[in-house]
């Protein structure tokens, strides 16, 4: 049964990126509203071929923007679940290399996606510069601070970067914890295992009035509030002890 269902998900998954994907960049020179349109309907089609259930948690705490919205990355089915479930609209940090996949790197082009080339230092650094922008204009923007998905489920540690470009935003960050996706599409497998993906949206937490002497503190905040909502076994073997709240960096927003 899952050997069907793989076949059936990895064809639907070709012939959903090239209707949606080419529905996408056509439709963008009229709207770009609408690339975003196709991109959360590329989401959700591609998690019901997986039978894949997404439980969506804390939506409430995303009352305005624009966000930093900042996840864990435990594989693939991050992407189709953050696309399809997120109830706002966003622009996505990708690796570079995606956008010269045809049609699909076309799309997330036209959709507003900012590439980083994290082996390139300097190309990297722009990019962090621009997606700064693009959030002080209004839009959110999600990051995987881990640079790649998780090879177990278990989080690795995050990366500086979407933390310098929060303390140049000064907009709040919005941690985002995934659970369970890392057993839908195992790394290293083809074979697709369906099953529900826990997505939990956490309170805001502020960046602006951080500097460099905060930014540190401002990660491991962030990282604590995403690691306390997963399973014992995703968390690892950490101290889960919360670090100490830097002065202006506090939560708020609505209840969990």
């Amino acid at each position: 049964m899952r050997f069907l269902r793989s076949i059936f998900f990895y064809i639907f998954l070709i012939v959903s990126t090239l209707i949606l994907g080419s529905s996408a960049v056509i439709g963008s020179f009229i709207s770009r509203a609408w690339a975003t349109f196709m991109a959360r309907l590329w989401g959700n089609v591609n998690l019901w071929a997986a039978g894949v259930r997404v439980v969506v948690t804390g939506e409430e705490n995303l009352n305005s923007g624009p966000y930093i919205l900042v996840s864990n990355h435990q594989g693939w089915f991050d992407i189709f679940a953050a696309l399809g479930k997120l109830p706002i609209t966003f622009s996505w940090l990708a690796k570079e290399e995606l956008f010269r996949i045809p049609i699909l790197g076309n799309a997330m082009a036209r959709a507003g996606y900012i590439p980083i080339d994290r082996r390139d230092r300097r190309k990297a650094i722009a990019s962090m510069n621009v997606v700064a922008d693009v959030v002080r204009a209004g839009t959110s923007v999600f990051i995987f601070p881990e640079g790649t998905r998780s090879a177990d489920g278990i989080m690795r540690e995050f990366k500086k970067g979407a933390f310098v470009m929060a303390v140049k935003s000064a907009q709040p960050i919005v941690p985002i914890t995934i659970s369970g996706s890392y057993r839908i599409l195992p790394k290293n497998s083809w074979m697709i295992h369906p099953g529900p993906i826990l997505f939990s949206i956490g309170l805001p937490i502020h960046s602006a009035g951080a500097d460099a002497e905060h930014r540190d503190l401002l990660m491991k905040e962030v990282r604590e509030a995403i690691r306390a909502k997963l399973t014992p076994e995703e968390a690892g073997s950490e101290n889960r002890a919360a670090p100490q709240t830097p002065r202006g960096l506090s939560q708020s927003g609505g209840g969990n």
